[in-house]
């Protein structure tokens, strides 16, 4: 294996920067989702308690509280067994879940998780250097 010392600057300049441009991306994204999908979502979810609970206070708290929960609720779409197992999310929701916003939910998902995974790679060839 060669050592990232031997890599042209540039080159590890691009790979050492993408992951941070990449989680910008999946954070602008969830913010995107937030300000233009979040009603939808919403109508999708109105059985669930989740949603019963905090629907009217749903992207109205501030950027911080608007992602995280979009990633609340990305986990309940994509990830529901918790959720349904403590009632969170409503079966019959969850089956009647719009299939182009699961879709946008898992690209958003995917974004994050591939920019974490990208920097624990970088992180581990620049300790092995």
């Amino acid at each position: 294996m060669t050592s990232i010392d031997t890599w042209s600057p540039w080159v590890v300049i691009f790979f050492i920067g993408t992951p941070a441009l990449l989680s910008v991306a999946g954070l602008a994204f969830s913010l995107y989702l937030t300000h233009r999908h979040l009603d939808a979502i919403k109508e999708a979810l109105k059985n669930s308690r989740y949603i019963y609970i905090w629907g009217p206070s749903l992207g109205k708290r501030g950027v911080i509280w608007s992602l995280l929960e979009m990633s609340k609720i990305t986990q309940m779409i994509i990830f529901p067994r918790s959720s349904l197992i403590i009632g969170e999310l409503d079966p019959g929701d969850l089956e009647k879940f719009p299939p182009y916003l699961r879709r946008l939910l898992l690209i958003g998902m995917t974004m994050i998780f591939t920019s974490l995974a990208w920097m624990a790679v970088a992180a581990l060839l620049i300790e092995l250097r």
